[in-house]
């Protein structure tokens, strides 16, 4: 920890290999071998639930601290539903697959995170939760609606009974991303 220093956080939840797998197969159905933009590669594919950004060491354990001191609830079913994109088809930047089953709670587990957060003093996060999984990133925009609107809903499921405090390492490719604190539900 340089300077004090931890690093670029996340607090999200892990997808299973057999629903990234399915993921992958659905995307080359939709797409073929080249998804628009520049995707995230599979392993990194997460529910983000909190992005905190560059963290102090001392902020860091007041999160920890706080992550540990939540009531999670327990364990809940998930499934993924139908292609989206921010900020619309029409000007895709964003291509993302949205949460069917397991919104409600996911929203609920998202708030008591976002509570944690803001407890150990980050700011509090100025968008609504929006559960989604970003599947790639696309500059400059695109025009995405026919793929959009032609494709059928996913419906991999997966069962969420915890969550992660993450550490992202950037440079270099792709993200790679450190699992720093593991929290079951239930």
């Amino acid at each position: 920890m340089e300077g004090g220093r931890v690093g670029r956080l996340f607090v999200g939840i892990p997808f299973p290999a057999e629903l990234r797998e399915g993921l992958e197969a659905y995307l080359r159905a939709t797409f073929g071998e080249r998804m628009p933009g520049r995707p995230v590669p599979p392993g990194n594919w997460h529910l983000t639930l909190r992005f905190l950004g560059d963290t102090d060491a001392a902020r860091h354990q007041a999160l920890v601290d706080e992550l540990r001191a939540i009531e999670p609830g327990p364990a809940f079913g998930l499934s993924l539903a139908g292609l989206g994109a921010f900020p619309r088809a029409a000007r895709a930047t964003v291509l993302w697959i949205g949460v069917g089953d397991g919104a409600a709670e996911l929203r609920v587990l998202a708030a008591k995170v976002e509570a944690a957060a803001v407890r150990a003093g980050f700011a509090p996060e100025p968008k609504p939760y929006s559960p989604h999984l970003t599947l790639s990133r696309i500059q400059p925009s695109a025009d995405l609606r026919r793929a959009i609107e032609g494709a059928e809903p996913f419906g991999g499921r997966m069962t969420v009974d915890g969550f992660v405090l993450f550490r992202s390492h950037l440079g270099g490719g792709p993200p790679r991303y450190e699992r720093m604190l593991a929290l079951p539900l239930g």
